[in-house]
């Protein structure tokens, strides 16, 4: 019922918005646009509603494994907070467990949770570190994530074939050849 009226709300914000750009919202094509949008921002932005933690908890196990694991590859989408336009691409995440360890997909659903919120790459690789750090007490965990961002691509400088990457780490990963070992198992 809540989210119901919210997506109301926001639909008439989009409404105005639309008028605002100089178009007629009561236009044939446009006038369900409002409610389309708005539905599509809280899908967009639905990792607000999201624990990350209690994602991890759900398959936790105790398992004696000290050795790297790593789920790569992992596609996301986000909207960058200062232009609210899209940016995607991959993040790479490896611990190394100290007694317990998680299910493989509640790594890449950590990953959707900090994807789907307004975001910048820089704080979104820092949370999914800290949240997998905190969460399971590794020995260590390494964040890589490349993307494409298009409040450069279509607008400001408009750098089509640009990448962003940023990297971040904890415990063993302060480690050169520790981080070495990733970086040659992502590539």
């Amino acid at each position: 019922m809540q989210e119901e009226k919210n997506i109301d709300l926001l639909a008439e914000h989009y409404k105005g918005v639309i008028s605002l750009l100089g178009e007629d919202a009561e236009r044939e094509g446009l006038v369900l646009t409002p409610h389309r949008v708005a539905k599509a921002m809280r899908f967009l932005t639905k990792g607000y509603n999201e624990n990350p933690e209690e994602i991890l908890k759900k398959a936790l196990f105790k398992e004696d494994y000290r050795q790297m694991v790593i789920v790569k590859d992992i596609d996301f989408y986000s909207l960058c907070e200062h232009h609210m336009l899209p940016f995607w691409g991959k993040a790479h995440v490896a611990y190394i467990p100290n007694g317990h360890i998680t299910g493989l997909s509640k790594i890449a659903r950590v990953v959707d949770v900090y994807a789907r919120r307004l975001q910048v790459q820089e704080r979104m690789t820092l949370q999914i570190k800290e949240c997998i750090q905190r969460t399971l007490n590794p020995l260590g965990v390494m964040v890589v994530i490349e993307a494409q961002h298009m409040c450069m691509q279509m607008r400001g400088v408009e750098k089509q074939n640009s990448t962003t990457t940023t990297s971040d780490f904890t415990g063993v990963f302060n480690q050169a050849k520790t981080r070495e070992e990733f970086i040659n198992l992502i590539r």
